[in-house]
């Protein structure tokens, strides 16, 4: 079994999540995101976002914010997370 998020499907960490809704996301980037498909893992959660590999890339773009040094360390955390599943997609892309 793929882990999870490599499978053309790169799955968002909660904290990751809840910061995109929170922001200003271009129209394609929103419906991403409402499309998505919450699934529950242990205290948290992910969100599976089926979409093209730019719109992830866009959306992790926007979480760039979560490097900085106001944001706590699981939230840091995330994004790296999130960064490893969406490069993961693009190299299997370019297979």
């Amino acid at each position: 079994m793929p882990p999870p998020g490599t499978a053309g499907r790169p799955d968002k960490p909660g904290k990751v999540a809840n910061f995109l809704r929170r922001a200003e996301l271009s129209p394609d980037e929103r419906a991403a995101l409402d499309k998505g498909v919450t699934v529950r893992r242990g205290q948290g959660y992910t969100l599976r976002v089926s979409t093209t590999p730019a719109v992830h890339r866009q959306l992790l773009g926007r979480c760039e914010p979560l490097d900085g040094t106001w944001a706590i360390p699981a939230q840091r955390k995330a994004r790296r997370e999130c960064e490893n599943r969406v490069n993961a997609l693009a190299a299997d892309a370019e297979r």
